[in-house]
């Protein structure tokens, strides 16, 4: 098993499903768990799971949860946020 952790910025607050709220905008912390596939005559990974950290809603500390995602949500909610956050910004072509 290994475990990669990446760091993903929303400009705007963005919606996940398991989600009623909304997420306000920010940096998040993406953990991604991996397992080997065994047998092959070169490493490969397949994901198992896929984890979002968030801050703990049921306490006012700095305390985080971990939500499980899934990966395809999270990388179509990123697009949807850089294509709003470009949408922003005037054409700079004349």
């Amino acid at each position: 098993m290994r475990t990669t952790e990446t760091e993903i910025s929303f400009t705007r607050p963005f919606h996940l499903e398991p989600l009623i709220e909304p997420l306000e905008a920010g940096t998040y912390r993406l953990i991604v768990d991996e397992e080997l596939i065994a047998g092959l005559s070169f490493p490969a990974y397949k994901r198992v799971a896929t984890h979002l950290e968030i801050p703990r809603l049921s306490d006012s500390s700095m305390a985080r949860q971990r939500l499980q995602v899934s990966y395809d949500e999270i990388y179509r909610a990123l697009a949807v946020d850089a294509k709003q956050a470009t949408g922003d910004r005037p054409d700079p072509s004349p």
